[in-house]
C-alpha cells in the first residue's frame, strides 16, 4: 500500500508516492540528473549533491562535441540532431553506473522528454532533479557568469525548448530561488530515505 503523499518545503516540489516510475528511497544508490535551461545551477547543486551522496559528478557540458560549443558560443541554438550524440554519451554512463550498481550525479538540460527518456534507458534507479525559475532570473544569473560558453542570447530558446516534466517521471523540483544549500540537504534527505520518497510499502 501506497504511503502519504509527501508534503514539500515552500518551492520544493517532491515526487509522489503513486508514481510508477519513481524510486524508492533506501533501496541502493540511485542516478540523479540534475536538469534546468542554463543558468539554473545544475553545476552547483549537482557537485554539492555529489558530495554529499559520496557519488562520482559528471558535468554533461562538458562532454558537448566542439561543434556544439561553437555554435552556441556564436549564440545558435542547438538542434536535435545536435544533441544526439551528447545526450548518448551521458546515457551511457548512466547505463554503466546502473549496470554496476553505482550512485551517480549527472548535470545535463535534459529539456524535452525525450531527451530524459534517452537518458534513463528504461532504468528504476534514475530520478530528475528539476531546477527552475522565472526567466529574468536566470537571465541575470547567465549574464552574471564569465566562464561559460552560453551566451545570454540562447535563454529564449532554452526556455522554448523546455518541456516541463510530466506526472509520471520521477522528479524533484525545485525553485532556484531556494539556496543551493537547502536544495542539496533537501534532496540528500529524501534520495537517502531520511524523508519519505518515491513508493513506500
Amino acid at each position: 500500500m501506497n504511503g502519504p503523499s509527501i508534503a514539500p518545503s515552500p518551492g520544493m516540489t517532491a515526487i509522489q508516492p503513486d508514481q510508477p516510475a519513481a524510486p524508492s528511497a533506501g533501496a541502493g544508490p540511485q542516478i540523479v540528473v540534475v536538469m534546468g535551461v542554463a543558468g539554473c545551477g545544475k553545476s552547483s547543486v549537482g557537485q554539492a549533491l555529489a558530495l554529499a551522496l559520496g557519488d562520482e559528478f559528471i558535468e554533461g557540458d562538458a562532454h558537448h562535441p566542439p561543434a556544439n560549443i561553437e555554435k552556441m558560443s556564436a549564440g545558435i541554438p542547438l538542434t536535435d540532431a545536435d544533441r544526439d550524440g551528447w545526450l548518448a554519451t551521458l546515457a551511457g554512463f548512466i547505463a554503466d553506473a546502473d549496470r554496476e550498481g553505482r550512485g551517480l550525479v549527472v548535470a545535463c538540460s535534459a529539456l524535452k522528454r525525450r531527451y530524459r527518456d534517452k537518458l534513463r534507458g528504461g532504468s528504476r534507479r534514475v530520478v530528475f532533479l528539476h531546477l527552475h525559475g522565472d526567466k529574468a532570473l536566470i537571465a541575470s544569473r547567465m549574464g552574471a557568469r564569465t566562464a561559460h560558453f552560453m551566451p545570454m542570447a540562447l535563454v529564449d530558446s532554452q526556455f522554448a525548448d523546455l518541456e516541463m516534466p510530466a506526472a509520471d517521471e520521477p522528479v524533484l523540483s525545485y525553485e532556484v530561488t531556494q539556496s543551493a544549500e537547502a536544495i542539496v540537504a533537501d534532496a540528500h534527505a529524501r534520495l537517502t530515505g531520511d524523508e519519505e520518497f518515491g513508493r513506500n510499502a
